[in-house]
């Protein structure tokens, strides 16, 4: 039978774990039975996917202090061991840089492991991580040939041997104390989940880089999702970009859910509040989320993120957040507005204070911008606020008729996690 540590881990005696190993490798303690994803296969199945590449082994935002106190963690302390699962797809040009902040923190060796669920990289990425794995015992490289970000993230937590498990993205770096004190956070709370605010930095050196990122950092862009406002203080939320998580949250209320190509990590903490649990952003951790760096990529990735907004909202019966109905609202607005303004006067003012409002808005915040980041960049910030609005409404509007209105299931084309 499995059962808690008391020094943190998991312990328990010998399983059959032949089904979810790859031939030839080596036998190693199962991960605790846990529930069925809600869009998807049973935890046994996610496991059964695996192929192991491997034999598995045992900056702050201003006004931000560390839990930690700083970069130092006693090795005297038996820590909670950690998992932290890394869904990935031909992230080449980041994932050196991501692992190397990760092993940057100082938290005891071992008591972690790193499993990175590669996508079917085609692009050169698994061979920077075999290079790493080949001289970081704690890093292991798992295959992943859905291609999708919740198979990803299902499969680490199926291979999974912590108590806490704790998601990294590959297109981010990470501070010295990123792990410390979301695990001291998480332990002195009894938090379900906890997470660190974010800061985006630019893709690219091109001044639309430069804007696209400036753009997710406002909040005329991206709302007033806290997590990437920033706080000084640890604060109960709705929302976490890269959550951690006890275990026992997987056991009692399932995994990911594999429907949702996006949108995800929002269900799951959604499913989180509803059962009772608390959800906590922690002050002084602060994670850097590299943007894209042309506006087809940006376009496509917020239409992702509006597109699977409906079916979230379908599968736990309510809107999480007001906020999300905003871009198709005022795009609704707009078009109808626009349909009936020949024949109406009453359409036509309405489209006239709709415009007016939203270009004045966006004047504003680029203004805001060039003054903080030179012309150059709020010039082309101008133009980014309308692609990421007009791309999530989009993206809603499409979601609501697939979704609410034809009750289609789900979306399993590979390029729309792309």
């Amino acid at each position: 039978m499995w059962r808690a540590s008391n020094i943190g881990g998991l312990e328990g005696g010998k399983a059959q774990v032949s089904a979810c190993i790859a031939p030839g490798a080596p036998q190693r303690e199962a991960a605790p039975a846990m529930g069925r994803s809600p869009g998807g296969k049973g935890f046994a199945d996610c496991a059964g996917m695996v192929r192991q590449s491997r034999p598995a082994q045992s900056g702050p935002l201003a006004g931000h202090t560390p839990m930690s106190g700083g970069p130092g963690v006693s090795a005297s302390l038996v820590r909670p061991f950690v998992s932290i699962v890394v869904p990935c797809r031909n992230e080449a040009a980041y994932i050196g840089q991501m692992l190397d902040s990760m092993l940057a923190n100082p938290y005891p060796r071992d008591r972690l492991e790193v499993l990175i669920v590669d996508g079917m990289s085609d692009d050169g990425t698994r061979a920077v991580i075999a290079d790493y794995a080949s001289r970081y015992p704690v890093i292991q490289l798992l295959d992943n040939p859905e291609r999708t970000t919740p198979h990803a993230l299902n499969l680490g937590i199926a291979r999974a041997r912590g108590r806490i498990i704790m998601r990294m993205d590959a297109h981010a770096a990470y501070p010295p104390n990123y792990i410390a004190d979301l695990v001291d956070c998480m332990e002195r709370t009894s938090a379900d989940s906890v997470g660190a605010s974010w800061r985006t930095k630019p893709g690219d050196t091109t001044i639309m880089a430069g804007a696209i990122a400036a753009a997710l950092a406002h909040p005329f862009g991206i709302g007033n999702a806290r997590y990437r406002l920033g706080t000084d203080r640890v604060r109960d939320v709705d929302t976490l970009q890269c959550g951690c998580y006890r275990r026992d949250v997987f056991e009692r209320l399932g995994l990911f859910d594999q429907d949702l190509l996006r949108s995800q990590d929002s269900e799951l903490t959604f499913r989180v509040l509803r059962a009772g649990g608390r959800v906590l952003l922690v002050p002084g951790v602060v994670a850097t989320y590299y943007t894209r760096a042309a506006l087809g990529k940006l376009w496509r990735m917020f239409f992702q993120y509006g597109y699977f907004k409906p079916l979230v909202a379908r599968k736990v019966g309510a809107v999480m957040t007001a906020r999300q109905l905003v871009p198709a609202l005022f795009l609704s607005t707009v078009v109808l507005a626009a349909l009936f303004a020949p024949w109406f006067g009453a359409a036509r003012v309405l489209l006239m204070l709709a415009l007016g409002a939203y270009v004045a808005a966006d004047f504003i915040g680029a203004a805001l911008l060039a003054r903080r980041r030179g012309l150059p960049v709020g010039l082309a910030s101008s133009v980014v606020f309308p692609v990421i609005h007009v791309a999530y409404g989009v993206g809603y509007l499409l979601g609501t008729w697939a979704f609410l209105i034809r009750r289609r299931r789900g979306a399993p084309s590979v390029a729309l996690t792309r």
